[in-house]
């Protein structure tokens, strides 16, 4: 069985460490990237099992990117951390069938509970 490869997008490189350290501690695989357009272009699109991706990024927000997976048809579920709260951003992700929406910074434990859930459906989709 292959293991599942997650995908985290943060503009902000500590994040990306950090989040990429506890992923690969859980068993996984981690593909890194800078921002939402360098994720789109890269070769990891068709074996993300999840993504985790912050919601602000210059450029391409996580909830465009999340739109824009969505209108090609792409059912990979996403995972939201922000060090910016917006409720109504919050509510249009999650309607949109987001996994979580975690607030920076955030402990292990409520990212491990996302990807959890988050993966169980993957599985359950294949």
């Amino acid at each position: 069985m292959a293991k599942h490869v997650i995908s985290i997008i943060d503009d902000d490189e500590s994040v990306r460490e950090a989040t990429k350290s506890l992923v690969r501690s859980l068993g996984y695989k981690a593909a890194v990237f800078a921002s939402a357009e360098e994720y789109l272009q890269s070769d990891r699109i068709d074996d993300s099992s999840c993504l985790i991706t912050d919601l602000h990024m210059p450029g391409m927000s996580g909830a465009d990117l999340q739109d824009r997976l969505i209108a090609a048809g792409r059912q990979i579920p996403m995972i939201f951390v922000t060090a910016y709260y917006e409720e109504k951003v919050r509510d249009r992700v999650l309607d949109a069938g987001a996994y979580g929406f975690l607030r920076k910074p955030f402990n292990d434990e409520s990212l491990i509970e996302c990807l959890d859930k988050a993966l169980g459906s993957a599985s359950a989709k294949q």
